[in-house]
């Protein structure tokens, strides 16, 4: 079985859907619409010349030009995770916490996915590596994104409570011990309830995809569990990694709590 293409007409229609929604928003004075907009048109400009440059990367297979791309991947998720903060961290720290806790867990895990479990030769193969990496580096960021926001929100409003702990003799580790629990809780729970739903409630995307192309159900699920195990070990690492870093930098080298490090 063949894949069916889709022809700019095929789209359009789908296009036309989305201006429909976008109206419906307006007339319920939602005020969503032009961000609907905004963000619909990115993705159609986004995918169209992400699909030209994967058109060349697997023509040439240039390891140069796939970790070329895979760091632009990298730095792209690091802004997104920041710019989804309403209280984000000043400086270096607003978009460097992001991309750090991602470097950590999503390239590491892709790294060890293609060298243990997919084991392709070479290991830089981008038919394997960018889909991957898009895909944990996608879900790490909303994970991390919840889980940072959640943090730094509730430092903000709790600021009383922590400061009267730190007052009591506890550490700042022991003073924004809750606050940072709760905030890994909210960043898990996406990919928790995507695997709980997963076969059930919902046919995940790259399983999605290798049945349109012709794969054989069977093992498009097995490439899909794979896939969602491994973007739940590397959320909960990044998370992690990034409420770490994110509480270690709310305060200063005399445990006074920094809520001026935020903006």
């Amino acid at each position: 079985m063949n894949l069916i293409p889709l022809t700019p007409l095929d789209l359009s229609i789908a296009a036309l859907l989305v201006f429909g929604l976008a109206a419906l928003s307006w007339r319920m004075r939602l005020g969503v619409e032009r961000r609907l907009l905004v963000a619909a048109s990115r993705s159609v400009i986004q995918l169209t010349l992400l699909g030209l440059v994967l058109k060349t990367l697997f023509d040439q297979s240039n390891p140069f030009l796939i970790g070329a791309l895979s760091l632009f991947m990298l730095g792209m998720a690091g802004y997104e995770v920041m710019a989804r903060q309403e209280r984000r961290f000043s400086g270096f720290w607003g978009m460097g916490i992001g991309t750090l806790s991602m470097f950590i867990s999503s390239f590491s895990i892709t790294l060890l996915a293609l060298n243990l479990v997919v084991r392709v030769e070479p290991w830089y193969t981008p038919q394997y590596l960018i889909p991957m990496l898009g895909m944990l580096l996608g879900n790490t960021m909303s994970g991390m994104a919840i889980a940072l926001d959640n943090l730094t929100q509730s430092a903000w409003q709790q600021r009383g409570a922590i400061e009267a702990r730190l007052m009591l003799g506890h550490t700042w580790d022991q003073a924004i011990g809750d606050l940072r629990r709760r905030a890994l809780r909210s960043g898990l729970i996406p990919i928790i309830n995507s695997m709980a739903a997963a076969g059930v409630v919902s046919l995940p995307g790259m399983m999605t995809g290798q049945i349109l192309a012709g794969s054989p159900p069977l093992e498009a699920a097995k490439y899909q569990i794979m896939i969602l195990l491994l973007i739940a070990v590397g959320t909960g690492l990044g998370a992690i990694a990034a409420v770490s870093l994110g509480a270690f930098r709310l305060f200063d080298k005399r445990q006074r709590l920094r809520l001026d490090r935020l903006k």
